[in-house]
């Protein structure tokens, strides 16, 4: 059971380009915003579209391929951890982040997009 603890598998598509920062290091940390769909039925039986956000965070190599392949509109498949952060912005205000650090990334649909 120790496995599953803590594990987010989402399919979606990437809401904008990701943002790619190296590091000191050298090492590449990237960020995007992933779109994931569910449908359903409202009362009166119409097909509803809700789209959830999601805040993704992908590190060294899974960084490397999001920047080679990763563009607006694409469909991948993550899977990865829930994590929560907080920071002070410059105006004193305490932030709350809760993000998804991605450990697997697989680029979905046809090779011709």
């Amino acid at each position: 059971m120790s496995t599953i603890r803590n594990r987010v598998q989402l399919i979606g598509n990437l809401g904008d380009d990701p943002e790619i920062t190296t590091l000191e290091s050298g090492k590449k940390v990237t960020r995007f915003s992933l779109a994931t769909n569910e449908y359903y039925k409202n009362k009166k039986g119409e097909k509803v579209q809700s789209t959830q956000w999601h805040s993704i965070v992908a590190w060294g190599r899974n960084a490397e391929v999001i920047e080679k392949y990763g563009e607006k509109g694409k469909e991948i498949a993550i899977e990865g951890k829930l994590t929560h952060r907080s920071y002070e912005n410059a105006n004193g205000e305490r932030r709350y982040v809760t993000e998804v650090v991605a450990n697997e990334i697989l680029f979905l649909g046809t090779k011709s997009e």
